[in-house]
């Protein structure tokens, strides 16, 4: 990744107070905690605030080739924003590097029986031979018996050597399926999706993975054993270095932190202004309202992670690089990816696993988390919230696995509406909770206000909240 410019290293402005408490001293042992803080922070954002954020980042991706995507500058841009929005507000702020691999797709073609097929690469897939590999489909069919399709190392038996093998989604990682494909003698994977739509999808740092490209349901549906298909991919991976964006406050237990963190990159095909600018302009717009030195028992930290898109990569290696004391002081982990999609979903991520939604129940505290925000979200106005998936698809995904405690708030990917939720929420059944997810459309048009306004507004009353009283997040 290209070198941040000058006006991340630029030196910081007037030191500014939190417009919450205009006298507040500053320094981690200034004042006391505020019971009122939650109450006032979330009165004090405003989402006209971050619509003006989206705007100057959907400027950005408009002066960079269309995205925000990292590795590029247009990211790099983005980045500079948030930095100096953030100094300007009178933080002090660190965007510590770490090295990330890159991916980029030029062509991705799949024929059958001589007729195409409408298809996607996955992330960080090898590319083919530059003619293409020809080689006879061969359909992993699902039995009622098997939950866990293309997981095992058995359900390769009997693949003629070279194959490109036709998987359907489910369960287990992508790069499991293809490596696994792998070993077993496929020349390369088509991943079929459960709906009738794109499927973007990576296969991370998965070693020993083969080309690997995704077809939607009805095309998959379509693809018979023995057909004779000819799949090209003209991919590139390169190593570069991104960099995330930290700022935290003066104020509060230094061993005693809440972090809440939203991904800074787009996809590489638009962008992102829902996915995720629109988590990245609410939370800058809580910190500044916050400010550097609220009246608050816990330190707050905020950032803004790199390479969300293709790994979680920022986030993960942010967790890494922590000591194991580091760890420790982390008191819970809030995290805001796509908070204003279109047609919007009222989500909040399932702590306990009590929905059952296929997820895992995360640390201790991570229950407190789910309710806390749930009120957050039904004062805001939010009819009904429910529980999304704990399963590891954003960057609260490290915490977990590290053991601390997280939640967040969530309105909807490439999932579709059930009409009970419509009926609900509004919108449409039906229809995806985001038509723009990973594509050149979204763009502020993508943006649902009311979502946004009600996320946001949700937003500061948790992170005020856990701010003041950490109360349910025991201490590890």
């Amino acid at each position: 990744m290209a070198a941040l410019t000058a006006c991340a290293n630029a030196p910081a402005g007037p030191a500014a107070v939190t417009a919450l408490d205009p006298g507040a001293p500053e320094g981690p042992g200034a004042g006391q905690a505020d019971p009122g803080l939650p109450e006032r922070l979330a009165g004090a954002v405003s989402g006209d605030a971050a619509y003006a954020h989206l705007q100057e980042l959907e400027r950005i991706a408009d002066a960079n080739d269309g995205n925000r995507a990292v590795g590029t500058p247009g990211y790099d841009a983005s980045l500079d924003y948030v930095v100096s929005t953030l100094r300007e507000a009178g933080y002090e702020v660190r965007t510590p590097s770490f090295d990330v691999r890159t991916f980029t797709s030029n062509a991705a073609r799949l024929t059958v029986a001589d007729a195409p097929v409408p298809t996607e690469v996955l992330s960080f897939s090898p590319a083919t031979p530059p003619g293409g590999l020809t080689a006879p489909l061969s359909v992993r069919a699902r039995t009622p018996q098997d939950p866990t399709p293309g997981c095992e190392a058995e359900d390769y038996t009997g693949m003629p050597a070279g194959a490109i093998a036709v998987v359907e989604r489910g369960v287990c990682p992508f790069g499991q399926k293809s490596q696994l494909a792998g070993a077993a003698g496929a020349g390369a994977v088509i991943i079929v999706n459960t709906e009738d739509a794109a499927l973007p999808a990576t296969l991370g740092d998965t070693p020993e993975v083969v080309p690997t490209a995704s077809v939607t349901r009805s095309a998959g549906e379509d693809l018979q054993d023995g057909q004779q298909a000819t799949l090209l991919l003209d991919t590139t991976i390169a190593q570069q270095t991104s960099r995330n964006v930290i700022a935290e406050t003066t104020t509060g237990d230094p061993d005693r932190v809440l972090v809440a963190g939203a991904h800074l990159d787009s996809a590489p095909e638009g962008a992102g202004i829902n996915d995720n600018g629109s988590g990245s302009a609410a939370l800058l717009e809580v910190a500044q309202k916050l400010g550097p030195a609220p009246p608050a028992a816990q330190k707050v930290r905020f950032a803004w992670w790199g390479a969300e898109e293709i790994g979680l990569v920022g986030a993960t290696k942010y967790v890494e690089g922590l000591s194991e004391q580091d760890r420790a002081r982390i008191g819970l982990y809030l995290n805001f990816d796509m908070v204003a999609s279109p047609n919007p979903a009222y989500f909040v991520y399932d702590g306990d696993d009590s929905d059952g939604l296929g997820g895992e129940p995360g640390p201790p505290g991570s229950e407190t988390a789910e309710r806390v925000l749930t009120d957050a979200l039904v004062a805001a106005g939010a009819p009904g919230p429910e529980g999304t998936a704990f399963d590891g698809r954003s960057d609260y995904g490290p915490f977990i696995d590290a053991g601390i405690p997280a939640g967040g708030l969530f309105t909807g990917a490439e999932e579709q509406k059930t009409p009970e939720q419509a009926q609900k929420w509004g919108g449409t059944a039906g229809q995806s909770f985001d038509p723009c997810y990973h594509t050149p459309c979204d763009r502020l048009t993508n943006i649902d206000r009311t979502a946004l306004d009600r996320n946001l507004t949700a937003m500061g009353s948790a992170i005020g909240r856990f701010a003041v009283d950490l109360t349910g997040v025991p201490m590890r």
